[in-house]
């Protein structure tokens, strides 16, 4: 995978990285299809706070070809696991203020329950493997780098530090 790719299509899936504001438009239409019944949309936005600090912003980095290996091989499992007519995914980077998505992610079915439980194991897996990392920038103090994972205190790595052994 071309390490500076921001986006793959392949097997009913769409997954990408990007600096501009995420479109909910976008990634419906992505999705939708004559044989879906229901498409599922789940929205992650910066909230103004985290463990009681007020959060200014977050910031949001990756290494670019793992991240897009790695969601497009969850999506890919999302979609024959729930039979799924197609799954989205983007991932915002850089500079994502309050109130402002970083993630979107829809998956269309013939039935709305494949389509729920699909949405949610997608948001856990990307939060749980892929290779993205957020810095929460907070008022009056310094900021701090995460995982991308809710409260797990992270390390960022510049993408020719990565280990190119590691696989998704």
């Amino acid at each position: 995978m071309d390490p500076h790719q921001t986006e793959v299509n392949e097997d009913g899936c769409y997954v990408g990285l990007t600096h501009d504001h995420l479109s909910v438009q976008n990634i419906m239409d992505r999705v939708r299809s004559p044989q879906a019944g229901a498409i599922v949309l789940f929205a992650g936005t910066t909230r103004d706070n985290f463990a009681g600090k007020p959060v200014k912003e977050l910031q949001y980095s990756a290494y670019n070809a793992l991240a897009l290996r790695t969601m497009l091989s969850i999506c890919k499992e999302l979609v024959t696991k729930h039979h799924l007519t197609s799954m989205a995914m983007v991932h915002r980077l850089g500079t994502v203020p309050i109130g402002e998505e970083s993630i979107l992610i829809a998956a269309s079915s013939p039935h709305r329950q494949a389509a729920w439980r699909a949405g949610e194991e997608a948001l856990e897996d990307c939060k749980n493997r892929v290779e993205v990392w957020k810095r929460e920038e907070f008022e009056g103090e310094a900021g701090v780098w995460r995982a991308n994972r809710d409260g797990a205190v992270g390390q960022k790595v510049e993408e020719g530090d990565a280990d190119p052994s590691v696989s998704a």
